[in-house]
């Protein structure tokens, strides 16, 4: 099939072609004008060439080159305007292909999850809701229950437990400010001077006399004496 007739649809009756398929046929066309926009733009700088050469020494070969040049410049600006045209007929059909292939894709997401919420009505997920409420509620009663001590019988009375150690702070406190105050006393009676000895000084005990070299005549002295004179020595 030609481009044209690839470009148009084809024959009556054939099957409509998809936005992809369009999509890529314009591509071609655009590739196939724009060789030939190259193509024209060679034969009009090669006509150029020939009436610039034969302006002086042959008119009417430059004129006949110059009246093909104006022909191929028709051409070239009827490609562009075809080309403008293409263009945006391809942008037009890229985007409706976008949106389509994001219209796929979102009716897909929709029934996958119409698909996940198939057998569930809204009233009983309310209805679900509360009783998790109400279970966590009596969970937390019976966690606290078990966490709180147990007597095993024993029933103390708070503020009576509360004046007896009260009352044996205080006994406590007292206990410290005498033993405080004692050791007070004990110092002050350890800054004072010594008694007095109530003892007398036990005697100086006599030196025993020295025996005399030469023989003399011992004197023998009175006991009595001897302790005096010791003690005022």
């Amino acid at each position: 099939m030609s481009v044209f007739g690839k470009l148009f649809g084809g024959k009556k009756g054939d099957k409509p072609q998809t936005t992809g398929e369009a999509i890529q046929n314009l591509r071609e066309t655009e590739e196939m004008l724009v060789k030939k926009q190259d193509f024209l733009e060679k034969k009009i700088e090669s006509e150029m060439v020939v009436a610039r050469k034969n302006a002086k020494t042959n008119k009417r070969m430059a004129l006949n080159a110059l009246k093909k040049k104006k022909r191929y410049d028709k051409q070239l600006q009827q490609i562009d305007g075809t080309l403008t045209t293409i263009e945006q007929q391809r942008e037009a059909l890229e985007g409706a292909n976008t949106n389509t292939a994001v219209l796929q894709t979102m009716k897909s997401a929709a029934d996958a999850l119409k698909n996940a919420h198939k057998g569930m009505d809204v009233d009983n997920v309310h209805d679900m809701m509360d009783d998790i409420a109400e279970q966590q509620d009596v969970a937390k009663e019976i966690s606290e229950a078990i966490s709180n001590p147990v007597a095993f019988g024993e029933d103390f009375d708070e503020d009576e437990l509360e004046a007896e150690l009260n009352e044996l702070e205080m006994e406590g406190d007292m206990e410290e400010q005498e033993k405080l105050e004692a050791e007070l006393l004990d110092v002050g009676v350890a800054d004072q001077l010594p008694e007095t000895p109530r003892e007398e000084p036990a005697a100086a005990v006599a030196k025993p006399a020295q025996v005399p070299k030469k023989k003399e005549k011992v004197v023998e002295e009175d006991p009595d004496m001897a302790e005096l004179a010791a003690w005022a020595s």
